[in-house]
């Protein structure tokens, strides 16, 4: 096909949080797009849904920690674009207990590399500050004042109310497949005839490889069901933002939680400790072994906080087997362009989202994606051992 056979310039499958960010991001630059989604808006199957999530600069790695501050900057852009507060600030304590399986020299060397501030605490300065926390005798915390929260659900539909003011179109049930690509473009097979496209970012997380398999391309991607459980604890005042941080537990099982968010209820997950499924087969039953295992954790970590436990919400990780994103053209078919969060990219959102636009119209970004091309040795690697703790 030639460039003037092109039914849209850009076309965006998948309209999660960055395929949401992607769309606007490529509309508000005044390029013609249409995102597709193959169920409802805002549905709950994959990743992008619930409440909240955890935006923070401390990282494994000096790339990771600078792109966290790019993407601090790029919340406020898009807050102010939204005309409503998606970040709230609560500080948050990395908590390593003796002899951690997640390196905690790591961190603190990123950080430091970055000139991120951030304290090293001991376990008795760790229950000075939070009376709720308990560190083991002989661990150390990272405490980093900028860490809070962002709301997922209501940020991807402020994303797509304004992709959509900006003139994208957002086709909700709609399945997209892409069906063939070539130097003239992409075409897709949306189930009411073909459609040609100048260029094509798959955000479609555990459906990736089935909207690519019509390339003939199939990327070493594991999907896991995890779950999140949101507990009433003793006295909800002890454990509102501000009196309790955002917290991770870095250690194998790693854990992770939130203070009080809109309600009187702490959320608290497991870091990857889900059944490997797939998009097809997965179930939205809670797991009662992880569930008891969480609860134990609270109440031994963080005494009153699980005194009962109430909902627990299932979604999917879509993992790489080194836990990396992926920010990237296909290596045959460099007019497909995947983005992947990894299972940990949604406190990237909008720059990732603003990565993917950039390798779409332009080919590059000013951003350091070196780390998340498929090129790399655990995209290429069959032997490539997975290690998906960060």
């Amino acid at each position: 096909m030639s460039p003037t056979e092109h039914d849209v310039d850009f076309a965006v499958i998948g309209l999660g949080a960055l395929g949401s960010a992607t769309a606007y991001e490529l509309a508000a630059r005044g390029q013609q797009v249409v995102g597709f989604e193959q169920f409802e808006l805002g549905h709950h199957r994959g990743a992008s849904h619930d409440t909240s999530r955890i935006l923070r600069r401390s990282y494994h790695t000096p790339a990771y920690v600078q792109l966290a501050g790019e993407a601090y900057d790029d919340w406020d852009l898009l807050s102010a674009a939204a005309g409503e507060p998606l970040v709230t600030i609560t500080g948050g304590v990395d908590l390593f207990p003796p002899d951690p399986a997640i390196p905690m020299a790591d961190y603190v060397d990123s950080m430091d590399a970055c000139g991120v501030p951030y304290d090293v605490l001991t376990p008795a300065q760790v229950a000075d500050r939070w009376p709720r926390v308990r560190l083991p005798d002989g661990g150390q915390a990272i405490y980093q004042a900028d860490t809070g929260m962002v709301h997922a659900a209501r940020t991807v539909s402020a994303l797509q109310r304004l992709a959509s003011r900006h003139g994208a179109e957002l086709r909700p049930g709609v399945s997209a497949r892409v069906v063939g690509a070539g130097p003239d473009g992409v075409e897709l097979d949306t189930g009411s005839g073909p459609l040609r496209c100048r260029r094509v970012i798959v955000t479609a997380d555990a459906w990736t490889d089935d909207v690519i398999a019509g390339l003939g391309v199939h990327l070493p991607l594991t999907v896991t069901q995890e779950q999140v459980t949101y507990f009433e604890p003793d006295d909800a005042e002890a454990f509102e933002p501000g009196r309790f941080p955002v917290w991770i537990w870095m250690d194998e099982p790693s854990f992770y939680g939130f203070p009080t968010y809109g309600a009187a209820e702490i959320k608290a997950g497991q870091d990857v400790g889900g059944a490997i499924t797939t998009a097809a087969e997965r179930s939205f039953e809670p797991e009662p072994a992880n569930l008891r295992q969480l609860t134990d954790f609270m109440a031994r970590t963080f005494p009153g906080s699980a005194e009962r436990v109430g909902r627990t919400v299932t979604c999917l990780y879509t993992l790489t087997p080194d836990r990396d994103f992926v920010m990237s053209p296909l290596t045959d078919h460099p007019e497909v362009i995947v983005g992947l969060g990894a299972g940990h990219g949604f406190k990237f959102t909008p720059t990732l989202g603003r990565i993917l636009a950039d390798l779409a119209v332009d080919g590059t970004t000013t951003s350091d994606i070196g780390a998340f091309g498929l090129d790399r040795a655990a995209m290429t690697d069959p032997d490539f051992p997975p290690s998906w703790l960060v």
